[in-house]
């Protein structure tokens, strides 16, 4: 099982120079993934939780595929319908090429009404046009490899989405029961969840924990119940939704040192 970390990168601690120092990081400790979200348009609503600068992933992760050698380099999630499926495909492909086929794709609906508005597209279709448009990337890469694709969301309808379109379902920040009695009811569904990751110096016993928050001993044996349920990959997520967190990013670093470092003698 591979592991990967979910870069934030937005807020008001980001800037380049950051997120040369994450990409450092993330390949130096030998975490094989590194992923970032999507946003185009700050609304209000976005802004509460990703404030600007919030950078473009495809513009970014282009930039680090400059600057790293072996991570593999992706999106999660890409909101599928804010772009033209044809646009997309052309800049995952160039960008798969350039990074010597290391790009992953995670794709979802998106969110933020006010953003779709915004964009001029119909919130209340972005299940439509994310079905139409994987339908669209599906052919576009008919007669190629393409790029692996990951669907994102906790819903029955990214489920059916994962196993409609063949791709790796990508559920975000879950309990272990639940990601358990969901991979029970789809035994051929390929995963790759993105857990949370906050150490504790005490164990957290909350019945409702969500997968990676506890001490350094829960948070080991979570990513060994993932392998044994059959993740193919876990990413490890540690924001924790403060915008101020992005001025801190050697707190993360620590944990992820812990995880990459214990994982390793756990293996």
């Amino acid at each position: 099982m591979r592991l990967g970390v979910n870069v934030p990168n937005f807020g008001p601690g980001t800037d380049p120079g950051v997120l040369r120092e994450w990409a450092g990081v993330v390949e130096g400790l030998g975490f094989d993934l590194l992923m970032m979200s999507d946003h185009v348009v700050i609304t209000p609503e976005v802004a509460e939780r990703y404030p600007e600068p919030f950078y473009e992933p495809f513009t970014t992760l282009s930039f680090l595929a400059g600057i790293t050698t072996r991570v593999r380099l992706g999106t999660t999630v890409l909101v599928l319908p804010y772009r033209h499926p044809a646009l997309v495909a052309r800049m995952a492909t160039n960008l798969d090429q350039l990074s010597r086929g290391r790009l992953v794709l995670g794709v979802g609906v998106g969110w933020s009404r006010q953003e779709f508005e915004a964009l001029g597209v119909p919130f209340a279709e972005r299940g439509r046009l994310t079905d139409e448009y994987l339908s669209a990337l599906r052919d576009a890469w008919r007669e190629e490899s393409g790029v692996p694709i990951w669907v994102g969301g906790n819903s029955k309808a990214a489920i059916r989405r994962a196993i409609g379109f063949g791709h790796v379902w990508h559920p975000l920040r879950g309990t272990l029961p639940w990601l358990r009695s969901t991979v029970a009811d789809h035994p051929r569904l390929a995963f790759a969840p993105r857990i949370a990751l906050r150490l504790t110096t005490e164990p957290v016993e909350d019945g409702d924990r969500l997968a990676g928050v506890g001490t350094i001993e829960q948070i080991i044996d979570d990513l060994e119940q993932l392998r044994s349920l059959g993740a193919d990959t876990v990413l490890l997520d540690p924001y924790h939704g403060d915008p101020e967190e992005t001025r801190r990013p050697h707190a993360a670093w620590q944990s992820l040192t812990a995880v990459a470092t214990h994982w390793r003698t756990a293996s």
